[in-house]
């Protein structure tokens, strides 16, 4: 019996796994959290 190989994108989705995304997703956070308090303190 012929064991089936990983695609690509599977092999690098669990290589990169919860925690890239988790880092990901907070940087993005972040990042929206920084622009927003930045529109506020310059009044737009």
């Amino acid at each position: 019996m012929e064991e089936r190989q990983p695609k690509p994108w599977e092999k690098w989705l669990k290589r990169f796994g919860v925690a890239g995304f988790l880092f990901f997703f907070l940087k993005g956070l972040v990042w929206l959290f920084i622009f927003f308090g930045a529109g506020k303190l310059l009044g737009c």
